[in-house]
């Protein structure tokens, strides 16, 4: 991990309440090259729901080597979701975990949304480290 995504992930997710705005592009650039591998995607009318992210979500797919390590994974992620009171939405298959964040009060991204997906990184860091 470097030292952006370190710096990043010994922080604390801070809850929202909503009323806040989404980061503006810069602000979102900036946080987005302290993690590693996160892409971003923003809602359009292909994903009406009312809560999906219209103003930015963050994304990424973790491969590991099997089933079992995908499952460890989420549930490592999910402790973390638990204990930041900040939970992403997970997908998990047979070798990967996908991963979505982003603050669903303002269906944007908030400095917590860069937080988490450092914690979520190291996460799989540690993950792979006990299994390598």
């Amino acid at each position: 991990m470097t030292d952006a995504v370190t710096a990043l992930a010994e922080r604390n997710c801070v809850p929202c309440r909503g009323g806040v705005p989404p980061l503006d592009a810069a602000a979102t650039a900036a946080l987005q090259a302290q993690v590693d591998g996160w892409t971003l995607w923003y809602a359009d009318e292909a994903h009406p729901h009312p809560k999906s992210p219209l103003y930015g979500a963050l994304r990424k797919r973790y491969t590991l080597a099997n089933f079992a390590q995908a499952l460890d994974l989420v549930n490592r992620i999910g402790a973390i979701a638990e204990a930041q009171n900040h939970h992403p939405d997970l997908g998990l298959a047979w070798g990967r975990v996908d991963v979505e964040i982003w603050t669903h009060k303002i269906r944007g991204l908030t400095e917590s949304d860069f937080i988490f997906a450092a914690k979520c990184d190291r996460a799989f860091a540690d993950l792979h480290a006990a299994t390598a």
